[in-house]
């Protein structure tokens, strides 16, 4: 095999070749933007140097993104598309430099079919724009990550994002019914239609989605709406601890017989973090732990009943308190807290790895055990909230500010992994690899499957130059 990681280098011919493509305005080579724009929302001390790109273009079409893409093959310049930088698994580091591609100024949404319920769209249109749009006539799209008012629908796409209605809607890659995509060598390429129904060839859609930029360049999106439901309500049940919090998420389903919008868990530590972060009190904010629980129905009577049969439930399985949110203001109020403990933990620490665990639902409660036993009998501190409703736990384990505290971490990580495999989870439910785990794929896929995606990869980009260097290690570290 020809040398993958062998690049060439951005010279003025090609940034004047670039300007003449897609206009000057859209080239940049300044220091400060290039640094701003080579990274995600992964701490720059968790890696071993600085990344950085070489250049920075900002495509304004399906044809630009394609003129960009035949340079960069001709060349043999690395790419690396980026959405709005609120990832969290250095998907958007430019690990071998080149291009960063954003997609701030696709921003677009096209199409909203109202006769065959699809949103067609741009990838760098903000995720709640999509919803709101959707709103507007009706409509709901279901794609609810919670970071939706600064993450684009590209982004989410290329992670496969989940978030809080997973449960009852499925993650994005659930909403998407066609891609139109740009390949590595420039070419242009449509997957899927807005049919509901599809096996004409390979489902390359739902393999694109999730594939964190590494396979093809996506520049439109056709999503699944449904209609609007009539009636939501939030419910914020304050338990003592988190046992009995997450012990209470199965019974809402088998006994209540009910299927949520969501589900979502708070531990005590991340309510006490966020509500330092906003300076305010934060409902339920002095319990062992919390769930938000957010009903749906188009009739008012029947979300009464669901709403009053598990209030009473989660009381009878130890909720000290149960708030009922059915008012917009009261709705922010709840979710508020949940929203934002990533930013409140950003925020209160320097050392940390921000882990996205999933596991099969009914082993939440041995995962809630893990992170604390490990990071307790290691001397670090854990953090853990999430999507209890779909076994998806994000967790922050800390460490104090020490000499060896990558090394710690480092150790704690995989003491974490080795026993999540065996309980049947796995390393990303939504965050994706990038380059931040990829070196724990080890762990959790084996040999033939590794070769096997790479393999994948290079037929869609035999020079290798989308997103080089995320998702497997190919050894170019």
């Amino acid at each position: 095999m020809t040398d993958i990681f062998s690049y060439g280098k951005i010279t003025p011919e090609i940034i004047s070749e670039l300007e003449h493509k897609i206009g000057a305005h859209n080239v940049s080579a300044d220091a400060e933007k290039l640094e701003s724009y080579s990274h995600d929302e992964v701490p720059a001390n968790s890696y071993e140097r600085e990344y950085r790109a070489a250049l920075l273009v900002f495509p304004e079409s399906t044809e630009h993104v394609s003129e960009i893409m035949k340079t960069a093959s001709r060349e043999r310049i690395p790419v690396t598309p980026r959405g709005a930088g609120t990832g969290l698994s250095g998907g958007a580091l430019p690990v071998h430099g080149g291009i960063v591609m954003s997609f701030e100024k696709m921003n677009r949404i096209l199409e909203i079919d109202e006769a065959n319920l699809t949103v067609t769209t741009e990838p760098g249109v903000v995720t709640a724009e999509i919803s709101r749009a959707a709103a507007a006539r009706g409509l709901l799209y279901a794609g609810d990550p919670c970071s939706g008012d600064a993450s684009f629908i590209g982004g989410n796409i290329a992670e496969n994002a989940g978030g809080n209605k997973v449960i009852k809607y499925g993650a994005t890659g659930a909403q998407v019914l066609a891609l139109e995509c740009v390949l590595a060598d420039g070419s242009v390429t449509r997957f899927g239609g807005k049919r509901r129904k599809d096996v004409t060839g390979l489902d390359f859609v739902h393999l694109l989605c999730g594939s964190e930029g590494v396979l093809a360049v996506v520049t439109k999106a056709v999503l699944k709406l449904m209609p609007m439901p009539r009636f939501a309500v939030d419910l914020l049940a304050a338990f003592p601890d988190a046992k009995t919090a997450i012990d209470f998420v199965p019974q809402i389903i088998k006994e209540g017989g009910l299927i949520p919008a969501s589900i979502e868990f708070i531990d005590k530590k991340a309510l006490q973090v966020v509500a330092r972060y906003l300076s305010t009190e934060v409902p339920a904010g002095d319990a062992g732990a919390a769930l938000i629980i957010q009903l749906e129905d188009n009739e008012q009577d029947a979300i009464e009943r669901q709403y009053e049969e598990i209030g009473k439930l989660s009381q009878k399985h130890g909720a000290s308190e149960v708030y009922v949110a059915d008012t917009r203001s009261t709705k922010e109020r709840v979710w508020q807290a949940r929203k934002n403990v990533p930013e409140a933990v950003a925020s209160a620490y320097k050392r940390y790895t921000k882990e996205d665990l999933v596991v099969p639902t009914a082993n939440v409660p041995q995962l809630l055990e893990l992170l604390n036993g490990t990071a307790e009998a290691d001397g670090l501190e854990a953090i853990v909230y999430g999507h209890a409703g779909d076994g998806n736990m994000h967790c922050t384990i800390i460490s104090p500010d020490c000499a060896d505290w990558h090394e710690r971490l480092h150790k704690a990580q995989v003491e974490i992994y080795e026993k999540l495999l065996k309980m049947g989870g796995t390393l990303s439910g939504e965050h994706g690899i990038g380059y931040k785990r990829r070196g724990y794929m080890k762990y959790f896929i084996d040999e033939a499957q590794l070769e096997l995606i790479k393999r994948v990869k290079l037929a869609f980009d035999p020079q290798n130059i989308l997103n080089p260097g995320k998702i497997v290690d190919w050894g170019d570290r």
